[in-house]
């Protein structure tokens, strides 16, 4: 694995715990850090595959996606996450007013399914880990 992809994936790890550690008290963050620690994890897979640094969020869903699209190993609901759950992150940073917090029960889920991506990265990548 290269150091790149490395220190995405270390960001993506560190987004994630924090999500955790805040999820009972404020889940609007949690799921707001839950879609970063997914995004961050699809980066180092996207460094490692094409070695460019992909920063927009558009940018890194769509290659993210065309990705993991026909692999096995991945589920069709991770593939599609990050696109879905940027709403979450936009709601933590952006919204205010009516309809503006994210439900607890929802945003445990991100979390978790932000994990499951974290994890499939991290198994993704580790062959390469292996052969450096």
């Amino acid at each position: 694995m290269t150091p790149e992809a490395a220190c995405f994936l270390s960001k993506a790890r560190d987004s994630l715990l924090k999500a955790q550690e805040m999820l009972e008290q404020w889940p609007d963050e949690a799921g707001g850090a839950g879609y970063l620690a997914a995004f961050h994890a699809a980066q180092a897979l996207i460094f490692e595959t094409s070695g460019r640094v992909v920063r927009r969020h558009a940018d890194v869903q769509a290659q993210f996606g065309r990705l993991v699209r026909h692999d096995p190993d991945c589920d069709a609901a991770l593939a599609l996450f990050l696109g879905r759950a940027y709403n979450i992150k936009a709601i933590a940073d952006d919204a205010a007013g009516p309809g503006a917090d994210i439900a607890p029960d929802h945003a445990a889920l991100v979390v978790e399914q932000a994990g499951r991506v974290v994890e499939y990265v991290a198994r993704s990548l580790l062959p390469r880990l292996k052969r450096s």
